[in-house]
């Protein structure tokens, strides 16, 4: 009850309240007058409406009350939230007049909340030296380089901006602010300054870059050596010796080539050389040399194809690589006697065609499917089947499907095989048009 009664008090001192505190004295002054001047039985009548009248009144300015009350409450909360987001917000009507501009807006772009509120942006502001960048952000297409991660005309808008001079890198959404009735009233836009992001990771990338391009010549040497030491007139301990060598220094050529490759996938400098191909016929390829390893581990490997050839535009040495790595890892996490099966089809109701690779294998754990396509994972089981193994093969795999314009992803229960499926379009327009950085997805 007090609380109900502390809750009044509150509405009763708010500025929507002044009509009924108008109203009240108003009451009092003509039922005084009328007391004069009534027979008793329509002054009960009168002092009844105006009874009634107050009430609803007082009902409709309490409801009022309480309704700005809560707004103004929320407001505050956001305005609270806004001001603290690491992000920058900024907020505009449909004339680009600033709304909202919060502390992070104001150290993203050196100005101060009160030089830009209230102040209606045009693009011939790229002229001040102050306002350059921030009609660079309001104005995409006046920035130095912009990558568009978004369909046309779709909201949110998000871009990628970049700025050499100094190195500025940012991610922009934008989004609509429509009213209940569906009107424009503006956007916002949130700015998330990814400069540092960046350039660690170009820092690492280049590391690894430089590392593993130092590292392949002299390997290359010692695969040499050892493969001719193999052949060569030696005990058979010594040849057994070597080849163990041979082995192991082939398997780090392997690992320095992945790094090498994703490397140059993060760098956006893979490199794809796209034409027309038969892919069943390079897929026939690829079936048959596996197929030579899985008689030698006493898997099978069943090949289900069209009659008829697909010709779709590919990169066939990438392409190549990537249907190589979902096998290997089909051959190495299978079990013995076990199978692998090879599915291409033409899907009906898309413009694409559609691999399928089952396997008999170990599985993959519910918990782990999410991480599978990620750089240098392995679940446990995968590392007590085969500890020797990179990590890398399907991150490899799923970027250059990505980059002729299909995606990959995975069904699997533990200890009862994984089925991988990946789509190629068939139409080349469907394929991007130029390779994913690192960190633009």
């Amino acid at each position: 009850m007090n609380i109900f009664f502390q809750k009044l008090v509150l509405y009763a001192k708010l500025p929507e309240m002044r009509l009924f505190w108008y109203f009240l004295p108003l009451v009092f002054v003509i039922f005084a007058i009328e007391i004069f001047y009534l027979p008793i039985l329509a002054l009960w009548f009168s002092a009844g409406f105006f009874i009634v009248l107050a009430a609803i009144i007082l009902v409709n300015n309490l409801r009022l009350a309480r309704s700005n009350l809560e707004i103004k409450i929320e407001r505050n909360e956001l305005t609270s939230v806004i001001t603290t987001l690491r992000d920058g917000v900024i907020a505009y009507d449909s004339d680009f007049k600033i709304l909202i501009f919060n502390q992070a807006a104001e150290q993203i772009f050196n100005l101060k909340r009160e030089n830009v509120v209230n102040v209606r942006f045009a693009p011939e502001q790229i002229k001040e030296s102050r306002f350059k960048l921030l009609s660079q952000i309001l104005f995409p297409s006046l920035a130095p380089s912009i990558t568009k991660r978004s369909e046309a005309g779709a909201y949110p808008q998000v871009v990628d901006i970049s700025f050499k001079e100094p190195m500025m890198e940012f991610r922009v959404i934008t989004n609509k602010i429509i009213d209940p009735a569906g009107n424009l009233l503006g956007f916002v836009k949130i700015i998330r300054d990814r400069t540092r992001e960046i350039e660690v990771l170009r820092s690492k990338s280049e590391f690894i870059g430089v590392a593993t391009h130092q590292l392949r010549t002299p390997l290359t040497s010692i695969n040499w050596v050892l493969e001719n030491l193999t052949k060569d007139s030696l005990s058979d301990e010594q040849k057994k010796m070597a080849g163990v060598g041979l082995e192991a220094s082939f398997y780090m050529l392997k690992v320095i080539n992945d790094l090498f490759n994703v490397f140059q996938i993060e760098e956006g400098h893979f490199g794809y050389n796209f034409e027309k191909l038969n892919v069943i016929e390079l897929v026939e390829k690829i079936v048959s040399k596996t197929k030579e390893v899985c008689v030698g581990l006493g898997l099978k490997l069943i090949l289900q194809k069209p009659d008829e050839p697909i010709e779709i535009n590919a990169d066939s040495q990438r392409l190549s690589t990537a249907l190589l790595n979902i096998l290997d890892n089909a051959v190495k996490y299978n079990v013995k006697n076990g199978e692998i099966v090879l599915i291409i089809e033409k899907l009906s109701d898309k413009p694409y065609i559609q691999f399928t690779i089952k396997d008999t294998g170990i599985g993959i754990s519910e918990e782990n499917i999410d991480k599978l396509f990620t750089k240098f994972f392995r679940g446990e089981n995968a590392i007590k089947t085969v500890p020797t193994a990179s990590g890398l093969g399907l991150y490899i795999a799923q970027n250059i499907i990505r980059r002729h314009g299909g995606k990959i992803w995975v069904e699997s229960e533990l200890n009862r095989g994984s089925v991988f499926y990946f789509t190629l379009p068939t139409d080349p327009k469907l394929i991007p048009p130029k390779e994913i950085i690192y960190g633009e997805e």
